[in-house]
């Protein structure tokens, strides 16, 4: 049996493979701006691609992460690479290190995001470019045939996230730290087909775990999304927003 660390790699693989995420990351690697041969830390790293693929565009990336069983598999997947261990908080940088700071569905794992972004101002040298990505938890968008079920689902899953609105905050966090000319691209990912199901399947069991739903309302709902998905019906819909903003010149 798949351990839960395992089934997550797994899940963000497939994820990070469509065309949409696919664009999405690099449209994230051109908001940093950086100049050829610049630093850039790639903050909640996970198993390293992001790292990677700014290395293979001329930066100078640092992959950090807190858990050790990713760096394990983003050292043994781009070994030339260079991954650290660390927490958004408490970065493994020193002072004004880096050109770009990016942080990709990480925000909504983060208690105190303000703690967070005066790190990311720590470590940025003036002039540097910061750039948070992810998704809204309390915005799923889900076709059902019983709206009210899935709202709740929806609302329960988004409640065990340390801080599932992060995303709809980016501006006015980024603003709030002071930095400057900030801008907020948004993307909708649409999923029609069997790809997302583990994610659907997850958050009925998410709001079953936490009491919202019963056994039965899990299965019932289990059972509809499963229909709908091999038969081509599903509906699926995730904002995600990517915000960047500059920390002003010295």
């Amino acid at each position: 049996m798949s351990t839960p660390m395992e089934s997550l790699i797994r899940l963000l693989d497939v994820v990070d493979a469509l065309p949409d995420a696919v664009a999405l990351r690099a449209r994230s690697y051109e908001l940093l701006r950086l100049p050829l041969g610049a630093a850039v830390v790639d903050v909640g790293c996970g198993a390293g691609r992001a790292a990677a693929e700014l290395a293979d565009r001329g930066a100078r990336a640092i992959g950090v992460d807190p858990a050790d069983e990713m760096l394990t598999l983003a050292r043994h997947r781009w070994p030339e690479a260079d991954f650290r261990a660390g927490h958004a908080c408490a970065l493994p940088l020193g002072d004004g290190e880096v050109a770009g700071y990016r942080a990709d569905k990480v925000f909504h794992e983060i208690a105190d995001a303000a703690e967070a972004l005066a790190e990311a101002r720590r470590v940025l040298a003036p002039g540097g470019r910061a750039v948070l990505t992810g998704q809204d938890w309390d915005g799923f968008l889900i076709d059902s045939d019983d709206p009210a079920l899935t709202r709740t689902i929806v609302h329960a899953r988004a409640d065990l996230t340390t801080n599932p609105r992060a995303a709809r905050r980016y501006r006015n966090l980024l603003l709030d730290a002071g930095f400057i000319d900030v801008e907020v691209k948004a993307d909708l990912g649409v999923f029609t087909d069997t790809t997302m199901l583990p994610m659907l399947t997850g958050l009925a069991e998410a709001a079953r775990v936490a009491g919202a739903i019963t056994a039965g309302q899990e299965a019932a709902w289990t059972a509809e999304q499963t229909g709908r998905a091999r038969s081509g019906r599903m509906f699926l819909a995730v904002p995600m927003f990517v915000v960047a903003g500059t920390l002003p010149a010295m």
